[in-house]
């Protein structure tokens, strides 16, 4: 670990490489300057007054301005360094004295976001070294065996960070849980699979990493958050995109088992084979080939390359692999068998999100023309089940229901089908209001609609990340409202089991024979799940969405 030391006294521990440092990958002033600006992680915060005993040793950790306590990159693993790149996380290192766990830890190793992209938060350091995780309790100590609520952040499995602004655990904290954010590896430093792995795993197997990651993170929780007062019981774990593909690949996980009691997921889902893992062979032939493109001869040399290197080269989405070990079995087949982790499950998506949009359509024959090259086999079915006044309305929905919408609705029927325990769904519709003539990189306010991760800062209560920098939005009473709707339903969830929430009061559960779902917008109500019946059109695998044979308790 390097310190730095401040003119005025006090010691900033960056838990960066030296190599990383003598790069100049990241200007160290502007990047400390941004996260005392995002987090108000200001010196002027009194540290809590006794430490707290954790896997390693005692650390110490800080009182934020709203008097919600913070304990900020705490070591929950080994760094995954040198001869640790791609093998298991392995126990924390024991440290002497104190460690002050008063500012974040860098994110994993990635490719870094521009200021003008849409979900831009601020620059981060980033480092191999970064199985950290974040801490937020209550003001004042309301208690032992408080809720706790576990983040598993998105990006494809190639980007993200327990740190950023926007999954910021302080709001819901505030509000009477236990709020952890966990990093893990990504990319291929995260999930390489390489047939030199499988050897020496003693599993057979390989990649999968940053799922190991995810686990050993949870594990930590398991055995340390009650000393935070945290509920060991009680802890959900929640994510969004490649995060709640994670969430469905830990429910089906046998090393997950007993690790959480409850998830909630918001658009992904590993079912469907999409975005499923891919078999072994697979992943070890994409081992191969990117050991090929980084000229190395052996697994040895890999392990000798920088980190950003191995990131550059590698596939901008690295695949979730049938490792034998984390993931055993397609999530469709491990359900199937009831080897799932039966836990209730808060599963949603987007109105307008897709993860394989059609061509842009202006007119009936643009969407007839789009859905016979998408669907050809199938073309007058789905356009008479999406018969719609507006084309491009009709378009979006189909390119959503045959993507995600079908991902997430294999899961709610495989766990009702194959399970005990109770589903919710829901689905967000809110556009987020814009301030006027904001643009941006990688996003179009004027199509974006309901889109893929605009509804996170409402479940957790973050939406002012987005005019931290510059204005972006212009928030409105009714998105307060939203708020206040999905991060209670978040709440009761994480307390009962049970999503309840002013406007709605308890939500639907979930039955395939009468699907009804949330509806997160303006205003929000329950209704049925829409084009449900017709997600059968675009069925691909040998588990259908359709009623159980045997009735539920």
């Amino acid at each position: 670990m390097r310190e730095f030391s401040h003119t005025n006294g006090w010691q900033l521990h960056a838990k960066v490489p030296q190599s990383a440092l003598s790069k100049c990958a990241i200007n160290w002033s502007q990047w400390s300057r941004n996260l005392v600006f995002f987090f108000s992680f200001i010196i002027s915060f009194p540290a809590i007054a006794q430490p707290v005993t954790v896997d390693g040793g005692r650390i110490l950790g800080i009182t934020l301005n709203s008097g919600v306590r913070a304990w900020l990159g705490v070591p929950f693993a080994a760094p995954p360094l040198r001869a640790l790149r791609w093998r298991p996380p392995q126990p924390v290192v024991p440290w002497r004295g104190v460690f002050h766990a008063d500012r974040v830890a860098p994110e994993c190793l990635q490719p870094l976001r521009g200021a003008l992209q849409n979900h831009y938060f601020g620059n981060e350091a980033t480092s191999e070294d970064c199985l950290y995780l974040n801490i937020w309790a209550p003001p004042r100590r309301a208690g032992a065996h408080l809720p706790v609520i576990v983040w598993i952040y998105g990006g494809g499995f190639a980007i993200g960070s327990a740190s950023m602004v926007n999954y910021s655990g302080e709001a819901l904290a505030r509000a009477g849980v236990i709020r952890v954010n966990i990093a893990y590896r990504l990319g291929a430093l995260g999930f390489l699979a390489h047939p030199e792995l499988s050897r020496e795993s003693g599993y057979g197997g390989s990649g999968d990493y940053g799922l190991m990651d995810q686990i050993a993170a949870l594990a930590w929780v398991r055995r340390n958050i009650a000393r935070f007062g945290g509920d060991r019981a009680n802890v959900t774990i929640a994510g969004q995109s490649a995060g709640a593909i994670s969430v469905a690949l830990l429910q089906a996980s046998p090393l997950a088992k007993g690790l959480f009691a409850r998830a909630v997921a918001m658009s992904g889902s590993p079912f469907g084979g999409m975005l499923g893992p891919v078999p072994l062979a697979g992943g070890e032939a994409q081992g191969l080939a990117l050991q090929r493109a980084l000229g190395a001869a052996s697994l040895a040399e890999l392990r000798a390359l920088p980190g950003d290197r191995i990131i550059g080269a590698s596939s901008p989405r690295a695949p979730v692999v049938l490792d034998r070990h984390v993931v055993t079995g397609r999530p469709e087949d491990v359900f199937a068998a009831g080897r799932q982790n039966d836990v209730p499950i808060l599963i949603g998506f987007t109105r307008d999100e897709s993860f394989r949009p059609l061509p842009q359509v202006n007119s009936a024959n643009d969407l007839a023309s789009a859905v016979a090259a998408r669907f050809p086999d199938r073309e007058a079915a789905i356009l008479a089940a999406y018969r719609n006044a507006d084309p491009a309305r009709a378009a979006a929905d189909i390119a959503r229901d045959a993507t995600v919408g079908r991902q997430m609705a294999l899961w709610a029927s495989a766990q009702y089908r194959f399970g005990r325990a109770p589903v919710y769904a829901c689905l967000f519709t809110r556009r987020q209001p814009y301030a006027p003539g904001i643009v941006f990189s990688d996003h179009d306010p004027a199509t974006a609609g309901a889109y893929h991760a605009g509804d996170v800062p409402y479940w957790l209560r973050t939406r002012a990340a987005f005019n931290l920098f510059r204005r972006t939005r212009d928030w409105q009473p009714a998105d307060a409202d939203l708020e206040r709707e999905m991060s209670d339903a978040l709440l009761a969830f994480a307390r009962t089991g049970s999503p309840a929430s002013p406007r709605l009061g308890r939500w639907p559960r979930f039955d395939p024979a009468s699907p009804r779902l949330a509806v997160l917008g303006e205003p929000s109500h329950a209704a049925a799940w829409p084009h449900y019946a017709d997600l059968a059109l675009f069925n691909e695998t040998d588990m259908a969405i359709a009623p159980p044979s045997r009735p539920r308790d």
